[in-house]
């Protein structure tokens, strides 16, 4: 339906009187609309339905179409209306780049790929607008008709390529949004342990963007038996060239769904220690306590050895080493030095900390002290720190001497 005859005509309705009261009513369903999305979103959390700050999200303008379109159902017999004709087309194609991108963003977080395609969509939707509106839509797709390739004794039109292309993504956006509200969900369900979460999360994303991809290439016209010829491709792909992107695919659900290792973990691997921040299909990401991050291929985790410090038990011993002069009396002075560990906060009483007579050095008796933690995750190097800075005020309390290497050189 075409919504303006001329553009003097759009302007000859835009300055009637009865305009004004289209504004007004326009301006009333903005109003409740984002009456409405605010009283929803003070329990709610960002998301596709609310976005970061309400109007960005996929509800406000959705609601915003409906309610222009109620109005002009109501005032269609009362007005000879202009603006809210003009108004619900431009409405429905925000609606429309806001459902894309929001889908986009919550699925696709941190690719790159995410903003180009935003830019598309947008661009491609305020075009298809302004076609409709100027009444150049029906010229162009006749055009798009009447091109046309041959392809496996099948005539092809471009209109056609078009449309299936619309309809795969209008599928595979479907698809996309209930896989995240599905996983927002699961993520949500602190009655399941993280790392089932997890695999749960991602096995739901698998297994609905092959559903939607197999329901988009219907939707496009591509017959789902053709995909035999490409399945055996795809076959010959993965087992010359992405043996290893399939391994860590298959990797990452032997780890979540083994448990061997879990988000939280503090963990070794290839001289890299850190705790697991996440663990996705691909790879493992350790987050190490200077701030440095790892992306580790989940093969890696499967085929070599791994250090994990909290699988059994998040409690780890850790040691430091002073020397004192010989004759000491460490009998009273050992007492002294576990009492000083033991003050340091984040030390443990349950196993507690230990001193040790561990060598007889060349220039002192060296002590070793033995404490545990069970906050790893929080640093080791601080805590080392704070149980050396207590034992030195002990030794200069109690009078004992620190010894260092001494050299005596006689004359020949």
């Amino acid at each position: 339906m075409q919504v303006i005859d001329s553009l003097p005509d759009l302007i000859d309705a835009i300055t009637h009187p009865a305009a004004l009261v289209e504004l007004a009513v326009l301006a009333a369903c903005l109003g409740l609309a984002w009456g409405v999305v605010r009283l929803a979103r003070r329990d709610q959390s960002s998301g596709i339905l609310f976005g970061e700050r309400g109007f960005d999200g996929v509800l406000f303008p959705l609601l915003m179409l409906g309610l222009t379109l109620l109005a002009r159902w109501l005032l269609v017999s009362r007005l000879h209306l202009a603006v809210l004709k003009l108004a619900v087309p431009i409405l429905a194609s925000l609606a429309i780049i806001r459902v894309v991108v929001r889908v986009l963003h919550v699925a696709f977080p941190k690719s790159l790929l995410v903003r180009t395609l935003e830019r598309t969509v947008s661009w491609l939707v305020w075009i298809g607008l302004v076609l409709w509106l100027t009444d150049l839509l029906p010229m162009v797709l006749a055009e798009m008709e009447s091109i046309r390739w041959h392809i496996a004794g099948s005539a092809v039109s471009l209109r056609s390529l078009v449309e299936g292309a619309l309809s795969a993504m209008v599928v595979l956006v479907l698809m996309l949004w209930l896989s995240a509200s599905i996983e927002a969900r699961l993520m949500g369900a602190d009655s399941l342990n993280l790392s089932v979460r997890k695999i749960l999360a991602n096995a739901t994303r698998a297994l609905l963007l092959l559903v939607g991809l197999l329901l988009a290439l219907s939707a496009a016209g591509i017959p789902l038996g053709a995909l035999s010829v490409f399945g055996g491709a795809a076959g010959v792909g993965i087992g010359l060239g992405l043996q290893k992107l399939a391994a860590n695919y298959v990797s990452g659900f032997v780890i979540l769904a083994e448990r061997s290792l879990r988000i939280g973990d503090m963990v070794k691997v290839d001289n890299f220690e850190g705790r697991i921040t996440d663990i996705t299909t691909r790879y493992t990401l350790i987050r190490a306590a200077n701030g440095r991050e790892s992306i580790v291929p989940n093969e890696l985790l499967v085929t070599q050895r791994v250090e994990n410090s909290s699988l059994a038990d998040p409690q780890v011993a850790m040691l430091t080493v002073v020397q004192v002069a010989y004759g000491t009396d460490l009998p009273a002075l050992m007492p002294r030095l576990v009492a000083a560990v033991q003050a340091v906060p984040r030390v443990l009483t349950d196993p507690g900390p230990a001193v040790q007579l561990s060598q007889f050095a060349a220039d002192g008796l060296e002590l070793t002290v033995v404490f545990w933690i069970g906050d790893m995750q929080n640093g080791q190097g601080n805590v080392r720190s704070d149980v050396n800075l207590a034992l030195l005020a002990e030794l200069n309390a109690a009078g004992v001497d620190i010894p260092f290497p001494q050299r005596v050189i006689r004359p020949a």
